[in-house]
Formats: structure tokens, sequence, C-alpha cells
């Protein structure tokens, strides 16, 4: 190894333990600068040339990302969320059935609408109902955390993995869904099993009182912006090219006469543009010095061996550098797998369900425990635990069994 791949190497291995934990001991940095230091001190260095740099990122997926954002902002304004969760209120007569009500509302529509956005939005809204009902919060946070991660499995605009997968495999949406839907809808009941029996203690049988929640909608842009989502969702059914469909969703409700389009970007989550960019450049820099072919040669003779074998390895890698950058590992060598859209479909679903296995395990589960720290409410690592390992494993075992199966 000469100088310069060593210290490229290191360099790697700093942003990906930084990427995964979430920060660096005295240093104000996120994943977003996180992976756009590394990134820039790999082309700093030579490890990777600036146009390779370039080249590297996947603007398909960079453009989806940022379309969905738009999207969701616009479906947030409007009073959407706000609308399902008043719902969701309305028909729930026992902790029971508000549990299940809460697990299908994120599972869906962590499908359509990004499982990270779905948690920052419902997370205040679930924390509201269960002060409302006079509920213990801990067990309806990890179910819906839970259920947006496993939810998000059933399509490619589920979660930014997916997204990648979906761009760089070139599956069609429906086929997508049709594979991965049963799996996700299999996923939300062991969610449901599990958090009744773990946490039987905070659900009785007594009738919940219905709280009064504050409902502030814009009917115009609410019903925009479910025709923007309505000809995106057509788009990807009809087979036109995922990024385009959702970027015609996007430039539909950025046509306005009412709102300043600057008030919609402030909203849009750059950071994470910004994680998945350096996190494009990072791995280039991987491919580039060679420490991905090394890093493969020992974990492909076990994830070639078929889908139970590559789901392991996936969740391994997933919890050891998180989901995105377990798949951009994989991204250049599934292609030669004897069965690449297996492959492809296996890795959707496992780095996805890895997710839920611990809390350190995705963004969205870190998201939901910062949010509720705010609210006085500890989410801890171990009272996650007590879940969280028994809902990946169960879900996990049943997505296995599920591909198996149709392949």
């Amino acid at each position: 190894m000469t100088p310069q791949q060593l210290v490229a190497t290191l360099i790697i291995v700093a942003t990906i333990v930084g990427v995964a934990v979430g920060r660096y001991p005295w240093l104000r940095m996120n994943r977003a600068t996180i992976a756009l230091t590394g990134a820039t001190a790999l082309i700093a260095i030579g490890a990777i040339p600036l146009e390779d740099a370039y080249a590297s990122l996947d603007l398909d997926t960079l453009t989806l990302l940022f379309a969905m954002m738009i999207i969701n902002v616009n479906l947030r304004r409007a009073g959407f969320f706000q609308i399902v969760a008043n719902r969701v209120i309305h028909h729930a007569h026992t902790p029971r059935q508000l549990l299940a009500y809460i697990i299908v509302a994120s599972g869906v529509l962590s499908a359509i609408f990004l499982n990270d956005t779905i948690v920052l939005v419902f997370t205040p809204l679930v924390l509201d109902i269960c002060l409302a009902l006079n509920q213990r919060p801990i067990p309806y946070l990890i179910a819906l955390v839970t259920a947006a991660n496993i939810g998000s499995v059933a399509t490619i605009i589920g979660n930014p993995q997916n997204m990648l997968i979906g761009v760089s495999s070139e599956i069609p949406f429906n086929t997508f869904t049709a594979y991965l839907a049963p799996v996700a809808l299999a996923g939300m009941v062991v969610i449901w099993v599990v958090v009744a029996l773990v946490f039987r203690r905070d659900f009785g049988a007594r009738l919940v009182k219905e709280p009064v929640v504050g409902l502030h909608t814009e009917t115009r842009l609410l019903r925009k912006s479910l025709l923007a989502t309505g000809v995106m969702i057509a788009g990807f059914v009809l087979g036109f090219p995922i990024p385009l469909a959702a970027l015609v969703g996007a430039a539909i409700l950025l046509i306005s006469r009412r709102i300043e389009p600057e008030s919609v970007f402030r909203e849009i989550d750059l950071s994470l543009l910004v994680f998945f960019g350096g996190l494009f450049i990072v791995t280039g820099a991987i491919e580039s010095v060679g420490l991905s072919g090394q890093i493969f040669t020992f974990a492909r003779p076990l994830a070639e061996r078929g889908i139970a074998a590559l789901s392991l390895v996936a969740v391994v890698l997933s919890n050891l550098i998180s989901n995105v950058p377990a798949v951009l590992l994989f991204r250049p060598y599934i292609p030669d797998f004897p069965q690449p859209a297996q492959a492809w479909l296996t890795l959707a679903m496992s780095t996805t369900l890895a997710g839920n296995l611990t809390l350190l395990g995705s963004v969205a589960n870190l998201i939901v425990a910062e949010i509720a720290y705010r609210r006085n409410v500890n989410l801890s690592f171990t009272e996650y635990l007590k879940a969280g390992p028994i809902i990946t494993l169960f879900s996990l075992a049943l997505g296995i069994l599920w591909l198996m199966w149709v392949f």
C-alpha cells in the first residue's frame, strides 16, 4: 500500500465511522458535514480526481430526493399529515387500536413520502396524542419508527437506499413494489404483535378519549399537492423514469401565484442532499484506491450464496457503516451476480429492515429519539432494544422466506 493509499484509507475509515456514529467528539459536525469534509479531503490528496468526483455523483438519485422533498414540504404545509393524525385518533377506541392505526399510517405513508419525512412530521403528533390520552409514549414511538422503516421497503421512493437501488437496478416501479410490498405488510403485523406483547402493561382494555388536535389546512394547496402526488405516482406506474416523474410532480407545485419559492426551499433538507453527495464521492474514492475490491473479496463468496447469505452480509454491513454506504459498496458488484434483480431486491429488503435492529440503525430512529428528547421523553438505547431486535429478526426472516419462495 502506497503512502497515498494509506492516508486515503485512514480518511475513508474516519468518514465512515463518523457517518455511522453521527458525530465526532468535541466537534459540531453532523453526518452531512462529515461526509462532505471526508470527500473534500480525498479529492485534495488526489485519492480521486476532481473530474472523477463529479462523475461519481448520482444525479438521478439526488434529483429524486430533491423532488420528493418539494412534494413533502407542500403536503406538510397543506396540513395533509395532520388530517391523517386526526383520522387515526377518531377511529381508535382502545390503546391496541391506536397502536395499529399508528403503524398502518406510518408504514403506508412512508412507502410514498419517504420514511425520514414521516417520522419527522409524525413524532410530535404521536407525542401530543399520547399526552392527551394519558398513554406512555415509548411503545408508540417504537411502533412509529419501526413501521416507517418497514413500510418504506415497499417502494423505490420509500427510503434513500431504495432510491439508490431503484435508479441503479432500473427495476420498474411496479415490479419492485409487487415483490416487496408483501414484506412491508407482514412486517407491520410483526410490529403490532411484538410491541403489544413486549409492552403489554401499557395496553389496557379501557376506551380512550378522543382528544382535540389542532387542525390547520390550506384547502387549495392540499388539492394541488394531492394532484401533484397523483401525477408522480401515475408516472411511476406508467413506466416513466422515476426521477423525471418525481420532478414533474415537484414542478407542478412550484407553479404558484401565492407561495414564495424561497419559503419552500427553506424547508428542504439540504443536509441530506449534501450527505448523499459526499457519500457518492467517498464511495468513488473507495473504488479508486482499490479498497472496495479488497472488502468485497471477503464478502462476495458469502453474499453470492443466495438470498439468506446476502441478507446476512447486508444486515451486518448496514449496522457497521449504515445502510446507504452499504448499498453504495455493493452497487458496482451486484450486476455481476448470477441473478442481479434478485440480489437488488434482497439488498433493498435487508438493508432497510436492518435499520430496526438498534436505535442507531437508521436516521429515522435518531430523528424520533431526538424529537422525543426535546419533549422530555427519553427513548433510550436499552428501551429500544426491548422490541427492535425482535422485530428485525422476525420481519427479516419473513422477508427472506418470501423472496426465496417467489424466486
